[in-house]
């Protein structure tokens, strides 16, 4: 199963290492599902790292975070999307999750935003908060 993973969710698991995103991390890095990348979402990760919200908050110091981001890249499936999506007008910016999550087969878009959140589904592809992600899991 291939699963994309938004930079939000990344985030919350460096901000929250209890709560349901960063238990997703740890299941992806047990190898009960594939995350997907883009290089646009790999830019954008690093950018959100480096926010002084996210330095102050994070339960990662931020040598670790440039750490955690190199690996995430290395292990990832890396896809560069070859098509240009205009679904989410209000946030633009959320259409390059559709375009990768496509450009990389993925069965799930796992988010908190609200944008994304609210298509549900996109070409077969299903958008899940990362708590009704980890139920699907569980449940499997």
């Amino acid at each position: 199963m291939i699963v994309l993973l938004d930079t939000n969710v990344v985030i919350s698991a460096m901000l929250s290492p209890a709560g349901p995103a960063a238990e997703i991390i740890s299941r992806w890095e047990a190898a009960e599902f594939d995350v997907v990348v883009s290089p646009a979402l790999l830019a954008e990760l690093g950018h959100a790292l480096q926010y002084p919200k996210v330095v102050k908050y994070s339960k990662v110091a931020p040598e670790d975070g440039s750490i955690f981001l190199r690996h995430y890249a290395d292990a990832a499936i890396l896809v560069s999307p070859e098509i240009e999506l205009d679904v989410i007008p209000d946030d633009p910016g959320d259409d390059r999750v559709l375009e990768c999550a496509v450009a990389g087969g993925a069965s799930f878009i796992i988010s908190g935003d609200m944008h994304l959140r609210a298509i549900k589904e996109y070409q077969g592809i299903v958008v899940l908060s990362p708590a009704e992600f980890i139920v699907y899991l569980n449940a499997r």
